[in-house]
């Protein structure tokens, strides 16, 4: 009976993997801003547990997105290394004080729950709004290469701490940032240098995570088994999908668990 329910279990968290890696194929929305909040609301899991899993998770999941975009030459290198550049030692830093919060009273599990409504808030925005952002962005003829340098790198550095605290922040805001500090570069070329800057940054803390006792492996494959096809199926539907019903759709799944978050 106990390996009945177990593989009942298994089968709800391959099922919550393939819808949440169907929306981001849909959608693009990184699975952070949809997976964490899931498993911490749905099944109960511990939000440190929760983010430390989805951090691999997204990892694994968008190292497939990368390689498609490596090939199809959509990555900007010169973007990455300047996100990666505040983002990688953002991260580190922020696992580990993370782990000091939650070792000086117990109350990293409330950092989180906070900030990651906090997060998924500000992603359903982003989300909703973002063309019209960029529209604003490129009506000021947008910044030199040379002034971007600066808010590039903050940027990264926000993100890896968003990332590394709540497992939110590489999708929709990276994404909306980029083309408003890059609005004369192509959207595609945009989200590819995005996506391949997330695995190195969702692995660093992912990892800083693993070593600290932060991710549940079983759990971590059986969101995997779903995801992969998930995220494959949505990507080949995503010309098809009716994008000005998605986003506003998403964006309100977004703020209602940001919401609920912030009152649970």
């Amino acid at each position: 009976m106990f390996q009945t329910v177990l593989g009942q279990f298994d089968v709800m968290h391959m099922t919550a993997g393939f819808l949440v890696g169907a929306l981001v194929g849909l959608t693009g929305v990184g699975g952070g801003a949809l997976m964490t909040p899931l498993l911490v609301l749905m099944f109960g899991v511990n939000p440190k547990t929760a983010v430390g899993t989805d951090l691999l998770f997204a990892a694994i999941t968008k190292t497939v997105g990368s390689t498609v975009h490596g090939w199809r030459d959509t990555v900007d290198w010169r973007i990455f290394r300047r996100l990666a550049a505040g983002s990688i030692p953002a991260a580190l830093l922020s696992v580990i004080a993370l782990q000091w919060v939650g070792e000086i009273g117990a109350h990293a599990e409330r950092v989180i729950i906070a900030f990651l409504g906090c997060m998924l808030i500000l992603t359903a925005f982003a989300a909703l709004f973002q063309k019209r952002l960029v529209r604003f962005a490129r009506r000021g003829g947008g910044r030199d290469d040379r002034r971007a340098l600066l808010p590039t790198v903050m940027l990264g550095a926000f993100i890896g701490v968003a990332v590394s605290i709540s497992s939110v922040g590489a999708g929709a805001i990276g994404v909306t940032a980029l083309l408003m500090l890059y609005p004369r570069l192509p959207v595609s070329r945009i989200v590819g240098t995005d996506i391949v800057h997330a695995v190195p940054l969702a692995l660093v803390a992912g990892s800083g995570h693993w070593l600290y006792g932060d991710v549940d492996p079983e759990l971590l494959v059986s969101l995997l088994m779903g995801s992969i096809p998930g995220v494959i199926i949505g990507s080949l539907l995503s010309s098809r999908a009716p994008d000005h019903l998605l986003r506003p759709a998403l964006a309100a799944v977004l703020l209602l668990s940001g919401v609920k978050l912030l009152i649970h």
